[in-house]
């Protein structure tokens, strides 16, 4: 079973995009994919994606009600279809309050001398739920900030895909990839895998062919570098859609370009599903 966490610590690097994309490409692949969102923003991939879901409504089931272990129906009814054949769970705003949820969890779970692994949840739940049988490819986008959301994520998956921009600052974020990689290790208390790095939004310019190539030195896996195309994707936002589908169904003509990048975002999943399933 393939399963990563899309992630990065700086936020518009396009984490989200990738992570429908991916899920996208996986699935053309003939991979049965489920992907679980986890950032409370509203602009999160349930946005992204168009998928109806009452984010406000307190009293509606959602993920973080299983994850606190207050579930108000069946895990399976959170799952909701899209039109490119892979599944998602929504967000939910009370994902906003999960680090408070946990910890009151966890509290009544010692009072009635239970355990309780607040950054573990979500593993548990998906174990609980048979997702492992119904789904080979699982992908969690939690937000861009260390938190609960997080380690959850990361710690059902084991493994992470991490966007990066080729700038100083993305330099410098990639540089410090170790670092957070201890960090999470240290805290979840196991080895935390990187199935790529995917330098996102390169311009031609050659500083920015010089940061690529700086990231190749420091020995992460870069299997293919997405060009700058912010048409395309703030395209995707505004039809909230894949790019995908984009480009099938609302571009008026072909663009060798943009079949360029889609080719690049099919290889990095076979990438992606070629190291992960090892």
């Amino acid at each position: 079973m393939l399963t990563y966490t899309t992630y990065s610590e700086a936020g518009g690097v396009g984490k989200t995009t990738l992570t429908a994309n991916l899920a996208d490409a996986h699935t053309q692949q003939g991979r049965d994919v489920l992907v679980i969102d986890l950032d409370p923003q509203q602009g999160s991939l349930t946005y992204l994606l168009g998928i109806p879901a009452s984010r406000d409504d307190g009293e509606a089931d959602n993920i973080a009600r299983h994850l606190i272990d207050r579930p108000k129906g069946e895990f399976s009814d959170l799952i909701q279809d899209t039109p490119y054949d892979f599944d998602v769970i929504p967000s939910h705003d009370m994902l906003e309050n999960l680090p408070q949820l946990l910890t009151k969890a966890q509290e009544i779970a010692e009072d009635l001398d239970e355990e309780f692994a607040p950054n573990d949840q979500l593993r548990q739940v998906l174990s609980a739920a048979g997702i492992p049988d119904k789904y080979d490819t699982v992908i969690v986008d939690p937000p861009a900030t260390a938190g609960p959301q997080l380690y959850n994520a990361v710690s059902a998956t084991r493994s992470l895909v991490l966007p990066v921009e080729p700038t100083g600052k993305g330099i410098q974020s990639v540089e410090g990839l170790e670092d957070m990689v201890v960090n999470l290790e240290d805290t979840l208390g196991f080895n935390v895998g990187i199935l790529a790095i995917v330098p996102n939004g390169i311009g031609s310019t050659s500083n920015q062919e010089q940061y690529l190539a700086e990231i190749q030195d420091l020995g992460y896996d870069a299997p293919v570098a997405l060009r700058d195309r912010s048409s395309l994707f703030e395209g995707c936002w505004d039809q909230q859609c894949t790019a995908f589908y984009y480009v099938g169904y609302h571009r008026s003509g072909r663009r060798d370009y943009e079949v360029e990048t889609l080719d690049k975002l099919r290889d990095l999943a076979a990438h992606i599903e070629e190291v992960g399933d090892q």
